[in-house]
């Protein structure tokens, strides 16, 4: 990787040192005794460009460090409830916490993982009330895929089937919840889910 300012070095130490409690552009430039958040707000652009660092634009908190390589643990954002059912919360850019998982877990990158907790018992038995859900950050899905999505503003968590008819999404608890046919332009997709973590 490209060499780095002596700032951006102090910057980096800083954002490894936080990043399961991240801080504000304020808080960052208060910590290395900048007084200009714009010059904090330069050195991480540069940080960007020069590979060190990957970003979330819409939330300064949102960042994974790519100068190492993948750890032993990763620390992926958790973005709220999915429902297995009605009534789900909308997933934005408000990371609610970041949980610690082994980087075995994961098979992509941990840049583009994340972590919903799924309510409900539409999806039963492969995903319960209450399980932790990795996903991969992606806007499509194959047929057959397990998504996590928005539809009519509910957050859920469904399988998509698509057929000549269109797109449905599909409950796996089939006896009590009945297959929905949708419309493409009503679904956001918000990533694919790999893992499920089954809690007693």
């Amino acid at each position: 990787m490209r060499k780095i300012h002596k700032t951006q070095e102090k910057l980096l130490d800083l954002l490894k040192s936080t990043i399961d409690h991240p801080l504000t552009i304020r808080e960052l430039a208060s910590s290395i005794g900048e007084q200009s958040p714009g010059v904090i707000h330069h050195h991480l652009v540069q940080l960007e460009k020069k590979g060190y660092l990957k970003r979330n634009p819409n939330n300064p908190k949102d960042y994974t460090i790519l100068d190492s390589g993948e750890k032993l643990i990763v620390y992926l954002n958790k973005y709220g409830t999915a429902q297995c059912g009605p009534n789900g919360i909308m997933l934005d850019d408000n990371v609610i916490e970041k949980i610690p998982i082994a980087s075995s877990l994961l098979k992509f990158p941990s840049s583009e993982a994340f972590i919903v907790e799924a309510r409900g018992d539409s999806m039963e038995p492969k995903i319960f009330s209450g399980d932790i859900v990795i996903g991969r950050k992606q806007e499509y899905a194959e047929h057959n895929d397990f998504i996590i999505c928005t539809y009519n503003e509910e957050v859920m968590i469904k399988q998509l089937k698509k057929g000549n008819d269109g797109l449905i999404l599909y409950s796996i608890n089939s006896g009590k919840y009945n297959p929905k046919k949708i419309e493409a332009e009503d679904l956001k997709i918000a990533g694919i889910v790999k893992n499920i973590l089954h809690y007693d």
